[in-house]
């Protein structure tokens, strides 16, 4: 998924202030929430990918707003070195806290198995998936985005092994899930939702 994908699937123009990306996804959010589409997979597909997509955005706005104001600040200080700004997005709001800043070279590398984990789940290539995201978690240890994708990959691979009947090996993933990012809300009420399942076929 890339920059345009993103602000499209947010029905937003490219461009769009912090507010306007906001109002969109919470919009959007309440349309497809799975609470509101009760086994409706297109709509918790749809779901996921409006929340990546709003996630990544917010990266985007933060770092642009942050160069900004560090640019500003030293035009007007000389040499003085900028100082910390205060961020609007919220560790609450987004559950993550703020992302640590990459070499050029690990952005990219970021983003293309980003992208290569989208396609990967979104075939169901669980194994290849969880390979690519524990790597790429070595490499970056400290980046809370990728703790939760890696999380996310473990959940859904979770709720493949419920579907093929593996219950010890699904309750194993889910709980790895939890534990690569405890602070995700949403994360937390999914796998919820498939320890229900697990149990009930028990």
């Amino acid at each position: 998924m890339n920059l345009a994908d993103c602000y499209r699937l947010l029905g937003l123009g490219s461009g769009a202030s912090f507010a306007e990306i906001k109002a969109s996804y919470r919009r959007l959010a309440r349309k497809y929430h799975p609470d509101a589409n009760p086994g409706n997979r297109q709509a918790q597909d749809k779901f996921i990918e409006l929340t990546e997509a709003y996630k990544f955005l917010l990266g985007v706005v933060q770092t642009s707003e942050t160069q900004e104001e560090e640019s500003s600040q030293q035009e007007t200080v000389g040499e003085t070195p900028p100082q910390p700004t205060v961020t609007k997005i919220t560790r609450k709001e987004t559950q993550l806290p703020k992302t640590p800043q990459l070499s050029q070279m690990d952005q990219q590398l970021k983003w293309s198995s980003y992208q290569q984990l989208q396609q990967l789940l979104k075939y169901r290539r669980f194994a290849r998936a969880i390979a690519l995201i524990e790597g790429l978690a070595q490499r970056l240890p400290q980046d809370p985005e990728v703790r939760q994708w890696q999380a996310i990959a473990y959940q859904q691979w979770g709720r493949q092994l419920i579907a093929e009947k593996q219950l010890d090996k699904a309750r194993i993933y889910l709980k790895k899930a939890l534990k690569t990012d405890p602070h995700n809300r949403s994360l937390w009420a999914e796998v919820e939702r498939d320890f229900r399942r697990l149990e009930q076929l028990f």
